[in-house]
Parts: structure tokens; C-alpha cells; sequence
């Protein structure tokens, strides 16, 4: 049923819903429940026509208790997103064992694995590694390979910086990278660069003259700083940047009383008396001489002087004393078998363990005397082994020369020559090496077994110590010559002699004149000897290098003849007949591999020999 009210507009209606009892409310117009017939849900009703537009009331506010529960969900939400904003954020900061934002050397390393940001930034200071450090020292450049002074990345120990560089949600932290570096080699390698003009620093010294203790004072000055150019390098390097390393003043670390009283209390009671050294059943004593050679005061990078034993300058200085309780050892050597050279075994030797010795030695020389330390043996292997020895190459014969001499294995003169033949047998020649004659017999001496023999003495023949030496030297000389060995020093007669080939021979005279000359080959040399009453024969055996050695000889020119000297009779003169004097060219020719790589010239003027006549008109 449709019911328009008084007034109402034909097309405003209202809506009523029925409530379950079939009753209509209706809000804000009418108070009153009006009923509805049993068949219907719903009511339309028209608009009053009688109430104006502006007197119409505004709608209704909505109730207190829906607003109340719309701020409540309005905030729940917010809160909500705050929430679950907080955990992503945690989650997008905590990601990874490296925080995130942490570089270092330009490489992002945040939000990985320890493991993946070692591999990461191993691969990105690999090439850096290898880079040499740039050193700008006191003004000079100076370039120090990182091998050479431990110079390198330590990747775990930066990842581990890395890691504990802090959390953070925004910016970026730069973690610099762990070097690590040997500051002594550092400053050994850049030591040799450093003007020594510059460095006014003076470290104390304590030395001996003789057996006098001599104090050196220390004094502030510039100085190289290991500490600061290992602090400049580190820094420098990972960026390839130029370390500038400066000199820096450096005071001194002792004091002049320090000084003294290391000369009081050790210096001068270490030279004050003899310290017996007692080796098992054995003993020797240690000079005050010697003890003063081996014993030195070191100081350290700071300046300051502490004592020690310098094993080997001890050993050198008492090697007389060493002597009587040590046993050598024996090199592997090369020796002739059955015409064939063989190698021959070392040895090993016994002597007294100096690093031992040191410690003991330095325990007592502040005492008073009677001093005495106990020292022991050790095994003492040989420098040259069998193996050293094969990798000469020594195998076959390429050299040989001999000359002939009278009177005999009892003369004088014939026993020199065996006597230096002998001291000679057996020497080894290494690649590269320079062999002298003085240098290895030492002075011929009467002690030594040479006997007085004629040597030529201001152009004058007078009996002399070692005569005769002066033959075995040409032969030595012609089987080096003829090996193709480079002569370094010889010197042939001032006199001519039939019994030597002229020009290719030598004279000698120890210490002035000495024949040496050096292998130039890669193989070694071993000199062997041989004399019999009428000859001495020198072999080089080696491997041959040269298809062969010859000498071509110019003629003799400006031949003179000899003059007669009258002397005065009595030991010293010796007569002879005279021999012309003359010059001569002789050349060395070297062939190898069919073709000569060698033509050497030689060139020697004999003085005629004088026809001496002992007394006499």
C-alpha cells in the first residue's frame, strides 16, 4: 500500500525498513511506530511538502562509538606497517657476515659471506700485489720489489676488519685494507739508497786496537726511521700511491755513562787474561789478542750496544789454538787412475761449534781470572762434494806441455822444480776462476824444502832460494796457453834460455811477479804433474772446448849481441858463455768448430845475456 502524507512531494519518498515484529521507525521525523500490514517488509513514503529546503535539518552525526572504532583501526594499520617495516629493514641491514655500505679499495663487499668476500677481494688487490712499492726516499725515487720485504694484502685479517666495522641501514664506510710488511728488510733494502752525507746520526761503538778497548760516543742526527717508512709504505702501496719517506732526527738511545760503563765492565775484564777452552780430554787457550778480534759490540736499529762473539773472526784469529783440537775436512776432489781421472770422496772434519762456544765465552769474560769454558766438536762437512765435482766435467786430456832440465833429481836447481811441481798436482781450476801460482804455493822457502839455485837478480845470475821455479812456471804457463786459457798475468825472462819455447814462457818471483791466468771455459780444470831426473811435465784435464791451439812465430829482429862483464869471484858469481838478445812476434791461434775465433799477439824483447867471467883481466 502506497500513503503520500500532507504536503509531501509526489517524488521525494523515504524508505522504512520494517523491523521483525512488523513496526517502522522512522529517524529524526517522527517518534511514533506505525503499523504495517502483516503482507509487507517495506513502506515508501513521500517527502513533507510543507517544510522549506533552508529549515531542513542536517543529517545526523554518526554515532560516537563507530568514530572511536575507525581511529582504532586507523592506528592498528599505521602500526602494523611500522612493524612490519622494522623487520624488513632489520632484515635488509643484518644480511650477509659483512655489513652492508663497508668498501674497501673502491670494492663493495656488504651483505656477503665471510668466505665469498675473501674470494671477492683476493681477485681485486691480485694485481696490485705484484706491483712494486714507490718510495720517494729523502727526495730520491726508489722502487722495492713487495717479495723482497714481505710486503702483502692480508685478506682474512681485512675481511675480519670488515666484518666488525658495524651495522648500519644508510651511508658508507671505508674499512683500509691489513698489510702486512718486514720493517727491518724494508729498511736493509732502503738503507743502500740513502746518501750517506745526509745521515748525521752517530751510533756508538765500542772496538779494540789491539788489545785497547776504544769508545765511540753517540750523537743525534738524521737517520732513516724503519718504523716511519714502514708506516708511509703500508699506507702508500694498496693505492699505488708514492711513499715519502723523509729522514728524520733521531736522539740518541745511550747515554755516554752507558757506553762507559760497557767498556768498564766488559770491554777491558775480556782482554785482561788468556780463557782457557777445554774440548773432552783436550784443552787451548784463547789470547787476549784473539778474544779481542772476536769479540764485538752490535747495535741495534735503535743505537744500542750489546756484546757478542763473532764465531768466525774468533776461529781466524786463534785458528793456530782451533788448530790442536780440530780435525779438517777433506773436499771431494778429482785424481788421475789408471791414466783416467777419478773422482775421490770427501771427508768430513772436526771442529769446535763456535755458536756454542759464543754464549759460554760471553758467560766468563766479565770475570776475574783463572777463566775457563767447556766447547764441543761438531761434524764439519766438506764445501766440495762428489757432485760438485761430476758437475765439473772433468774427463779428458786437453793440454800438455814439457821441458827438459839437467843435472839430475839431486841438483838444487832440479829439486825446486819437483818440489813446486808437487805443491802444484791436484789443483782445481773452476769455471770462471783465476788460478796464481804465489798465491797457491805461497813464499818458497827454505821451511818449505827449496833449496838455493841460480835466479837471475838485476839482470845478473846470483844463487837465490826456489831457482829453478821459474822452468816449472813455463811449462805451467805453455799448458794453459795451449788449453786456450785467458792469460792475466805473466812475465818472460830478460834473458833468453834454449830450453824454452822464446816469448811463450814465464819467470816468477814471489811476491812481485806471478803467473795467473783464468778458465774461461764451463768446465773445470784439474792440473796435474809429473817430473822425472831429466823433465817436468804439466796436463790440464778438463773438457775440450777448441779443435785446436797454435803458435805462429814472426822472425827474430834486432838481434844484438852479448857484451862481456867481468865480477868478482866468490859465491855469488856465476859464469856463463852469453846468449844474443832479440824480438820476437808470436801469435796464439784458436780454432773451433772449423774456424778460428782467436789470433792473439805476443810480443817479447830478450837483453843479450852477458858473457860473465868470474875474475880475471
Amino acid at each position: 500500500m502506497t500513503a503520500r502524507p500532507e504536503g509531501a512531494r509526489p517524488d521525494d519518498t523515504v524508505i522504512l525498513n520494517a523491523g521483525p515484529d512488523g513496526s517502522v521507525t522512522v529517524p529524526d521525523e517522527a517518534d511514533a511506530t506505525v503499523p504495517l500490514p502483516m503482507s509487507s517488509n517495506t513502506v515508501v513514503m513521500p517527502a513533507q511538502r510543507d517544510v522549506p529546503p533552508q529549515e531542513q535539518l542536517p543529517p545526523p552525526p554518526p554515532p560516537a562509538e563507530k568514530k572511536s572504532r575507525r581511529g582504532v583501526l586507523v592506528a592498528t594499520a599505521v602500526a602494523g606497517l611500522l612493524v612490519v617495516g622494522a623487520g624488513g629493514a632489520g632484515a635488509y641491514v643484518t644480511a650477509g657476515d659483512i655489513p652492508r655500505g663497508t668498501e674497501v679499495l673502491g670494492l663493495d663487499l656488504g651483505a656477503l659471506s665471510r668466505s665469498e668476500a675473501e674470494k671477492a677481494l683476493g681477485d681485486h688487490v691480485a694485481a696490485r700485489s705484484a706491483q712494486p712499492a714507490r718510495v720517494r726516499l729523502d727526495g730520491k725515487d726508489v722502487t722495492v720489489k713487495p717479495e723482497a720485504v714481505g710486503l702483502a694484502f692480508d685478506v682474512p685479517a681485512t675481511v675480519d676488519a670488515a666484518a666488525g666495522s658495524g651495522r648500519r641501514l644508510f651511508g658508507v664506510k671505508i674499512v683500509p685494507p691489513v698489510v702486512r710488511l718486514e720493517a727491518a728488510k724494508l729498511e736493509a733494502a732502503l738503507r743502500p739508497h740513502v746518501n750517506p752525507k745526509r745521515v748525521t746520526v752517530r751510533k756508538p761503538a765500542i772496538t779494540f786496537k789491539g788489545v785497547t778497548p776504544v769508545a765511540t760516543y753517540p750523537q743525534a742526527g738524521l737517520d732513516l726511521d724503519g718504523a716511519v717508512a714502514a708506516e708511509r709504505v703500508t699506507g702508500a702501496w694498496p693505492t699505488g700511491q708514492v711513499a715519502d719517506v723523509p729522514l728524520t732526527t733521531r736522539p740518541p738511545a745511550m747515554t755516554k755513562a752507558q757506553v762507559d760503563a760497557l767498556v768498564t765492565d766488559v770491554a777491558k775484564p775480556a782482554v785482561a787474561a788468556p780463557v782457557t777452552v777445554e774440548v773432552g780430554a783436550e784443552s787451548f787457550q784463547l789470547s787476549p789478542a784473539a778474544v779481542a778480534k772476536g769479540l764485538v759490540f752490535r747495535a741495534d736499529s735503535a743505537g744500542v750496544l750489546a756484546p757478542a762473539i763473532d764465531g768466525k773472526r774468533l776461529r781466524a784469529a786463534g785458528k793456530a789454538q782451533f788448530g790442536r783440537v780440530e780435525t779438517a775436512a777433506k773436499p771431494a776432489t778429482v785424481r788421475l787412475s789408471g791414466g783416467k781421472p777419478q773422482i775421490v770422496a770427501g771427508a768430513p772434519g772436526r771442529v769446535v761449534d763456535v755458536t756454542k762456544l759464543g754464549p759460554e765465552l760471553l758467560g766468563v769474560l766479565a770475570g776475574p781470572a783463572p777463566r775457563a769454558v767447556t766447547g764441543v766438536l761438531a761434524a764439519a762437512e766438506s764445501e766440495t762434494s762428489q757432485a760438485d765435482v761430476a758437475e765439473l766435467g772433468i774427463k779428458e786430456k786437453v793440454s800438455t806441455f814439457t821441458t827438459y832440465f839437467t843435472g839430475g833429481r839431486s841438483s838444487p836447481r832440479s829439486q825446486n822444480i819437483i818440489t813446486v811441481a808437487k805443491a802444484v798436482d791436484g789443483a782445481l781450476v773452476r769455471p770462471g776462476a783465476t788460478f796464481s801460482l804465489n798465491g797457491h804455493t805461497g813464499e818458497r822457502n827454505y821451511a818449505k824444502g827449496y833449496k838455493d839455485a841460480p835466479v837471475i837478480v838485476n839482470g845478473v845470475l846470483e844463487p837465490g832460494v826456489g831457482g829453478g821455479a821459474s822452468q816449472f812456471t813455463t811449462t805451467l804457463f805453455n799448458a794453459a796457453y795451449y788449453a786456450g786459457l785467458e792469460d792475466v798475468e805473466h812475465k818472460p825472462h830478460s834473458f833468453y834460455f834454449s830450453r824454452y819455447p822464446s816469448v811463450i814462457e814465464s819467470t816468477i818471483f814471489y811476491p812481485t811477479l806471478d803467473l795467473k791466468f783464468k778458465n774461461t771455459t764451463p768446465y773445470g780444470i784439474l792440473i796435474d804433474t809429473a817430473t822425472t831426473g831429466r823433465s817436468v811435465t804439466v796436463t790440464m784435464w778438463s773438457t775440450k772446448v777448441y779443435d785446436s791451439v797454435k803458435t805462429v812465430y814472426g822472425p827474430r829482429r834486432n838481434v844484438t849481441s852479448p857484451r862481456t862483464v867481468q865480477r868478482e869471484p866468490g859465491p855469488k858469481c856465476i859464469s856463463s858463455s852469453g846468449l844474443p838478445g832479440f824480438t820476437q812476434d808470436a801469435w796464439r791461434v784458436i780454432r773451433k768448430d772449423g774456424q778460428e775465433v782467436e789470433r792473439k799477439k805476443f810480443t817479447w824483447r830478450y837483453d843479450p845475456e852477458p858473457r860473465f867471467v868470474c875474475g880475471g883481466d
